[in-house]
């Protein structure tokens, strides 16, 4: 059973009755974070870290999840993640485990006691819900040693999520449900449990208190205070290093939104909670592939901007796992273009012309870089819509049914599609709201008829975000 659990164990989905509503979107090239600085000293000996994470960049070098004092808790280069104590002395434990599943929610704990007189005892690492014991490399720290918040030569060096502890190396991604328990020792089954139809792990609430004079429970629920601290103690954060309202997401370990896949970024860079797309390599097409797929059943909305350039941009719907599209090739792809497998379809920002298997064919009109772009993809019916600012091309409906009054057909609409766009222009932006988190700007903030997303435009009657819940009930 135990197998079975850690191989289920992706964090995306929660079957169980405890909510999760909001999570903080952290990106490091906008130097991101939530700082705790120049507080009360705090036990230095017995802390507990958890939270839920989500990443969206991978492979950097130093990629901080929480830090307090130089006692940081980080991704490497190579995706391990890595527990690194020091005092003077550098105490350090690696898993072998990687940490690449940019589309899953990660429940992580570790927790710290250097009271214990058996040396493994004193720094644990959980993941979702299992205790890490493949390390690469464990140095653990001597018994009642001390891990100072503000010490090493600086005064700032206290609690810091996203961030470390000089200042810089950012963490690229999503947090949720984040408690930090100064003082208190605790284990994973103290935060989360296995839900008992899936054997999913899941969050439950936490409400052991424990917190000490430096804890807090991030919820993320305040978009006026994203530093709030819900744990009762008062310990909110006292700076928001670059982080706003804007930061707030309802992508959740509880409610898992698609996003672009970071792991096929098509020779370019994927950003902003993997919802920006940026093509840095050159000119030639390239396309951005969704990381969950519209089901084979069900109806499915997302939105989409192009702010950087009208000409030369794709909107379009392909098989999530077609190999002309996400090989990540540069100049290789765009939606509508293969014609080896002919199973996708793309309209062009030019002329607003349908492509199927590279074949051009009237159908809407072009759009510009203000525009916002909605696709609604019927896979009850093999149906496929786009619209320009809330109005669809070619007079759709795409509450016709099977009539696809003003539809295109989805091509190998027996598969799960990716929904999304494709782009030319080297130094070119490409944005995604599948509902979870955008950068697009949006004043009226629909969502679906379940309540989730949030989105410019209402989807239409039928039609829902791409998300765990709503896939579970319909896709």
């Amino acid at each position: 059973m135990e197998t079975l659990q850690r191989t289920a164990n992706r964090g995306s989905l929660s079957t169980g009755g405890y909510e999760i509503d909001n999570s903080c979107k952290f990106e490091r090239d906008n130097s991101e974070a939530i700082l705790t600085l120049n507080q009360a000293a705090g036990n230095q000996k017995t802390w507990t870290f958890s939270a839920w994470i989500k990443r969206s960049r991978l492979s950097f070098d130093w990629d901080n999840i929480f830090g307090a004092g130089t006692a940081i808790i980080i991704l490497n280069a190579e995706d391990d993640l890595i527990v690194e104590l020091y005092n003077g002395t550098t105490y350090k434990l690696i898993t072998n485990r990687k940490f690449r599943d940019t589309s899953a929610w990660y429940h992580l704990v570790v927790m710290l006691d250097t009271t214990q007189g058996t040396e493994a005892n004193r720094v644990k690492i959980y993941v979702n819900g299992v205790q890490e014991t493949s390390l690469s490399t464990a140095t653990y720290p001597p018994q009642d040693a001390t891990f100072p918040l503000g010490g090493q030569g600086s005064s700032t060096n206290w609690l810091q999520l996203g961030r470390f502890y000089s200042g810089a190396r950012h963490f690229s991604g999503y947090m949720a449900e984040v408690h930090y328990l100064n003082g208190t020792a605790k284990q994973a089954s103290d935060f989360g449990e296995y839900d008992a139809d899936s054997g999913v792990w899941i969050p439950k609430e936490y409400t052991d208190g424990g917190y000490g004079t430096q804890g807090f429970y991030y919820k993320f629920d305040d978009s006026s205070n994203m530093g709030k601290d819900s744990s009762g103690e008062g310990h909110d954060a006292n700076n928001l290093a670059n982080i706003t309202a804007a930061n707030q997401a309802t992508d959740t370990p509880t409610n898992n939104f698609c996003t672009f896949n970071a792991l096929i970024p098509g020779a370019g860079t994927i950003s902003e909670g993997a919802t920006k797309f940026w093509n840095g390599v050159g000119n030639g097409w390239k396309a951005a592939v969704a990381s969950m797929g519209a089901g084979t059943s069900g109806k499915w909305y997302a939105e989409f901007n192009f702010p950087t350039t009208a000409a030369n941009n794709v909107l379009g719907q392909c098989p999530i796992d077609d190999p002309d599209l996400n090989r990540g090739e540069a100049g290789f792809a765009y939606y509508g273009s293969d014609t080896s497998l002919d199973e996708s379809t793309g309209v062009y920002s030019n002329d607003g012309d349908r492509y199927v298997g590279g074949g051009a064919a009237d159908y809407g009109t072009a759009y510009g870089t203000s525009d916002i772009m909605s696709i609604a993809i019927d896979m009850d019916n093999g149906k496929f819509y786009v619209a320009k600012n809330g109005t669809y091309f070619n007079s759709g409906d795409p509450t016709s049914g099977a009539t696809g009054t003003g539809a295109l057909d989805v091509r190998g609409a027996t598969k799960a599609q990716s929904i999304g766009p494709a782009q030319y222009t080297t130094e070119a932006y490409m944005l995604c709201n599948y509902g979870g988190f955008t950068t697009i700007s949006i004043s009226s903030a629909a969502s679906d008829e379940n309540g989730y997303g949030t989105f410019e435009y209402a989807p239409p009657s039928g039609y829902y975000a791409l998300c765990t819940k709503n896939l579970a009930e319909y896709g």
